[in-house]
């Protein structure tokens, strides 16, 4: 008689921590390369999901505010190990890019005395670049059809008019209104298996509560506690809140809430997005730079710890708070609509960011077009994957200018 194979080690908090860890130092080209290694990891390597569970995940991230790839993340953690689990996956990813540019916000004034400001000039090109090619392709997937595209191209010319976090705002509530009465008929994600179970709901209700209740009382307290914590706090958790389409779209909303208050000048602002995206783990890494380098209230690796988790909360909030509902809420015609008009109005919000701040802090001369040009065809066309365009055109232009 054949002995009985043995059970199957549950997997832990260590476990979950270690194999994002992984990711994060490997995972280069942003949150759409991100979601294609942790299919292979996870799902043909590990066997964690299965490839309906997988896709199923996938779908919740589209349909929730935040980094679709660190949600991926978080919700993989939650579904294997608990809450533990969701934290060790968010902590495993997030780390490896979040201390580099910590790192960097200290150097930076360094590396700008030593190569001036030519460098920044050059990350500045290739940020142009990078947000080109993302308003392309998002535009290819969630700005098709006619009702899509004219929401996408009026949201990118009123905000380009009108600017400003109110202006954001009223944008997404406009596109997901116009989404839910003209868009109810988009079919439905396919969705084999049931994710739900990993969590009861009176812990979901309790995670939508408080995401709720920080999102109103962040801003009530800082301003009147007058506590810079807070304030810092409450600007990136409501970024983290807000942000739908990916990593890309933290460029625009982080823009206006940093350097319209004076936290932070452009071109300061820009180097930071310019750098991490040559870095392995997800873009909202850059919280952390940003919070380190602002002017208001803590810096150094205060402000930059608490920039971090600040915009990253909400995402575990509404990963833990959602799943549960998710198998009968992603039925529903009028929230399939609202988020169809939501994505659409993201096209256009990246477009406005593109022309302003970045086309316009970017291009000084005439030859300026040329090199966002160039910088495009070898993402686009040649397929250079972003670190290797970032580093090349700042050091290029820090030598040759």
């Amino acid at each position: 008689m054949m002995d009985a194979a043995p059970p199957e080690r549950a997997v832990t908090t260590l476990d979950v921590f270690l194999a994002f860890l992984r990711q994060g130092l490997t995972a280069f080209g942003g949150p759409m390369a991100h979601l294609g290694y942790f299919r292979r990891e996870f799902v043909e390597k590990r066997g964690w999901l299965s490839e309906a569970a997988y896709a199923d995940l996938l779908a919740l991230c589209h349909f929730l505010p935040g980094p679709a790839s660190s949600q991926m993340g978080m919700a993989i953690g939650l579904r294997q190990a608990g809450l533990g689990g969701a934290l060790a996956a968010f902590a495993g990813f997030t780390l490896p890019a979040a201390v580099l540019m910590l790192a960097f916000a200290a150097c930076a004034p360094a590396i700008s005395a030593q190569f001036g400001a030519a460098w920044i000039h050059g990350l500045k090109v290739a940020v142009a670049a990078v947000v080109l090619q993302a308003v392309v392709q998002m535009a290819r997937t969630l700005a098709v059809g006619p009702v899509r595209a004219g929401m996408a191209i009026g949201s990118a010319a009123g905000l380009i008019l009108v600017q400003g976090p109110v202006a954001q705002v009223a944008a997404l509530a406009a596109g997901g209104l116009f989404g839910m009465a003209l868009l109810r008929g988009e079919a439905p994600e396919a969705a084999p298996d049931a994710v739900g179970g990993m969590i009861d709901t009176q812990s979901a209700i309790v995670a939508l509560g408080l995401f709720a209740l920080l999102l109103v009382g962040l801003p009530l307290a800082a301003n009147l506690l007058q506590n810079p914590g807070l304030g810092l706090a409450s600007v990136f958790y409501r970024t983290g809140s807000l942000v739908f389409g990916g990593g890309h779209v933290v460029l625009p909303l982080l823009e206006r809430e940093i350097v319209e208050r004076r936290w932070l000048d452009r071109e300061t602002f820009l180097a930071g997005y310019g750098v991490v995206q040559a870095l392995p783990g997800p873009l909202f890494s850059f919280a952390a730079y940003v919070g380190a380098r602002q002017s208001y209230g803590p810096g150094g690796l205060t402000g930059g710890l608490i920039a971090l988790f600040a915009i990253y909360l909400p995402s575990l909030l509404l990963v833990t708070g959602v799943l549960p509902f998710w198998d009968r809420l992603k039925r529903e015609g009028w929230a399939r609509g609202l988020m169809a008009g939501v994505c659409a109005t993201v096209v256009g919000l990246l477009a406005a960011a593109l022309w302003d701040p970045v086309i316009v802090t970017t291009v000084r001369v005439p030859a300026d077009w040329a090199l966002i040009a160039a910088a495009f065809v070898f993402l686009q066309v040649a397929k250079l994957p972003p670190w290797l365009v970032v580093i090349g055109f700042a050091v290029a232009t820090g030598l040759l200018l």
